[in-house]
C-alpha cells in the first residue's frame, strides 16, 4: 500500500497506480467514469511533464475539450468536494502549496 500523509495524499506521487485511484475515489464515494479518467490521466500527465500538480484552470481547460462550455462546471460535477481535496488525492497528486479553484 502506498505511503500516505495525514491527509491523505501520497507521499511520492511514482506510487499511484490505476487499482490504487479506484479505492481512493470509493473511499471518498465516486465511481470513477470516462471524464473522471479524462481528467486524472491530464492531471497525471502534467505532473510528469512538469513535476507539478497542474492548477484547476488547466484541468477546467482540458476538460473543455470534451465538454465545450463546461468544464468548470463538469469538474465541479466530477469532484464535488474540490479539485484539491478529491481530484488531487485520487490523481496520486502531492497536496499543493498553492492552487486556483478556477
Amino acid at each position: 500500500m502506498p505511503e500516505q500523509d495525514e491527509e491523505g495524499y501520497l507521499v511520492d506521487p511514482a506510487d499511484w497506480t490505476e487499482g490504487w485511484a479506484e479505492q481512493a475515489a470509493v473511499n471518498q464515494g465516486i465511481s470513477l467514469a470516462d471524464d473522471h479518467w479524462f481528467v486524472i490521466r491530464f492531471m497525471r500527465a502534467q505532473q510528469q511533464e512538469h513535476q507539478v500538480t497542474p492548477d484547476a484552470r488547466w484541468v477546467m481547460r482540458h476538460l473543455e475539450q470534451r465538454r465545450p462550455g463546461q468544464g468548470r462546471k463538469r469538474l465541479f460535477e466530477l469532484f464535488p468536494y474540490g479539485y484539491v481535496a478529491q481530484a488531487c488525492r485520487i490523481a496520486g497528486m502531492k497536496r499543493p502549496r498553492a492552487w486556483s479553484t478556477g
